[in-house]
């Protein structure tokens, strides 16, 4: 991880020593490094010069206002799956006109909301989101712009839990549904056809599913044209992944690479949603030691950072790198590191072999995604602080909840 070098024996992110860091804010802490999003933003533009394209954000991945408005400084546009992340685009700067509206659920209000926002196309997910979006759009004298998301039913080789292109998922529209919902649509008064999208899931590390999936959608988009109808944009989704401990995932270029030659000599334009692959290795979650506990079977390193801080290792068992960030000598002990939370299952890592004492700062790498937007205040514990690194600055992007504000709007009965 380029962006968090180890510098004269500690830890950094960008020129900040991780320690300054947990002086000035305390843990645990997230800490972002702001060259990391740009360069990984810059990958995806590089790749897809000379086309035209909107990089579109995932904002599910890290929505905190300081990465959002950094992206929408850069060009991006936004994906978005609530009228909540809606608002936090236009609070960062962000440009609605460049949003598209994904999810399963959209509600009434929530369609009026992005109605009246004026975003770039709902990707709509069923027959009867099709059917509200239309209700709405001719109440309000507007017409709705519409894309489908089509689920082409291609296996993405990820976690079962992020796997969201085949038949079992409760995404996106049918591959054979989608051509007679795309000819309703475009007879509506209503509605206005502008894209296509896919989405087949989250930390796909293979180029192959992603070219099969297009392949199967530019089918359709053959099929539409034959029947008058075309489309504006192809949205080619996110899923890219990361590596976190050996996987090896594409370049983005080399991701890129084949369904460009697949969109050779076609005019639509070129929509990209993606989110771990923007943020994952451009954050650290960092921790402090509390207690080490040495027994027969096992020792535990005890941090201050919890499953409500991280839940991706408890919800999915995924493995995160823990690294001192001012690594000791000495002989290695192999340990559990786990949180205070009251679950067995509440863990960070699993025999790590780590030189440790109590009072030691850990890092634990590639949390810039899934991590804070994925955090919970179970047990009561407040959320943690979010720190943006610039060069050799550091800012708080969000402080650290106070625990009064965790029942600020709770009452006692009478």
């Amino acid at each position: 991880m380029p962006f968090f070098p180890l510098h004269e024996g500690a830890l950094h992110a960008e020129s900040v020593p991780l320690e300054s860091v947990a002086a000035r804010f305390g843990t645990p802490c997230f800490v972002y490094s702001r060259a990391a999003i740009e360069a990984a933003y810059r990958a995806f533009t590089d790749a897809l010069a000379g086309r035209d394209h909107l990089v579109c954000y995932a904002l599910k991945a890290n929505p905190n206002l300081a990465v959002v408005g950094l992206l929408a400084r850069l060009g991006a546009g936004f994906d978005i799956v609530s009228g909540g992340e809606l608002a936090r685009v236009t609070a960062a700067g962000g440009d609605p006109a460049k949003v598209v509206f994904s999810g399963v659920g959209k509600s009434e209000a929530e369609i009026r909301q992005a109605l009246a926002a004026g975003i770039l196309c709902f990707n709509v997910e069923s027959a009867s989101e099709l059917a509200r979006i239309e209700r709405i759009a001719a109440t309000a004298g507007v017409r709705a712009p519409v894309s489908l998301r089509v689920n082409p039913d291609v296996d993405p080789k990820t976690h079962p839990y992020i796997a969201t292109g085949l038949k079992e998922t409760k995404f996106g529209v049918a591959f054979e549904d989608a051509l007679p919902l795309y000819r309703q649509a475009a007879a509506s008064r209503s509605l206005e056809v502008v894209g296509m999208d896919f989405h087949i899931g989250s930390q796909i590390t293979e180029v192959a599913p992603f070219a099969d999936a297009l392949e199967k959608g530019l089918e359709l988009v053959g099929a539409l044209e034959g029947r008058g109808i075309r489309l504006r944009h192809i949205d080619l989704g996110g899923g890219l992944g990361i590596r976190y401990r050996d996987e090896h995932p594409p370049s983005v270029a080399g991701y890129l690479r084949p369904m460009l030659a697949q969109l050779a000599g076609r005019s639509e334009k070129i929509l990209l949603e993606p989110g771990r692959a923007l943020v994952g290795n451009a954050g650290v979650l960092l921790a402090r030691v509390e207690y080490l506990k040495h027994g027969a079977e096992r020792n535990f390193a005890v941090v201050d950072a919890a499953m409500n801080d991280l839940l991706r290792p408890a919800l999915y068992d995924a493995w995160h790198d823990i690294v001192p960030v001012a690594p000791r000598s000495g002989a290695t002990r192999r340990y559990e590191v786990v949180g205070p939370v009251c679950e067995s299952g509440d863990f960070l890592g699993h025999a790590r072999d780590l030189v440790l004492e109590e009072g030691d700062l850990v890092a634990v790498r590639s949390a810039g995604a899934y991590g804070m937007s994925m955090s919970s205040n179970y047990n009561t514990r407040p959320r943690a602080a979010e720190v943006m690194v610039d060069g050799a600055s550091m800012h708080l992007v969000r402080r650290r909840e106070p625990i009064d504000a965790l029942f600020a709007l709770e009452q006692r009965l009478p």
